[in-house]
């Protein structure tokens, strides 16, 4: 079983958002086979607090634009690895250190990756090497 065309449009919807407001690193995996309680992960990063609150306040704007509204919200307060969880995707969007250090990437490397919008902007790479293996490449 693979993620739901609701979940991709979902999620290349986020990731898109994302891209407009800086992130980085954006990467999406089908978790279908690993978990039920969501078809994806996405995960962005952002070089300080603020860029992850505005991050995630795109993500909200354009998934409530398609009907998607926010289950679960968590680290809004801190700004550093936020999380929103609309039940078909699970969008995290990690401070650049936090996405180094939790290495989301590695936990979930055995899943296959979501093909994303191409963002027409290099990503920079994350402090420690995390993100996505060609730098260029925001599609990972």
């Amino acid at each position: 079983m693979s993620a739901s065309e609701r979940a991709l449009e979902l999620t290349r919807a986020a990731a898109q958002a994302a891209a407009d407001k800086l992130a980085h690193d954006i990467v999406a995996f089908d978790v279908t086979e690993q978990l039920v309680i969501t078809d994806v992960f996405l995960i962005a990063s952002a070089p300080n607090d603020r860029q992850v609150r505005s991050i995630v306040d795109a993500v909200q704007k354009r998934l409530l634009e398609l009907g998607a509204k926010v289950v679960r919200r968590e680290g809004e307060r801190e700004g550093r690895w936020v999380l929103l969880d609309y039940a078909e995707i699970v969008v995290h969007v990690q401070h650049d250190e936090d996405r180094a250090f939790y290495a989301l990437e590695r936990l979930w490397s055995d899943c296959p990756t979501v093909s994303l919008p191409d963002t027409g902007r290099p990503a920079p790479r994350a402090p420690g090497g995390a993100g996505a293996d060609d730098p260029g490449d925001a599609s990972a």
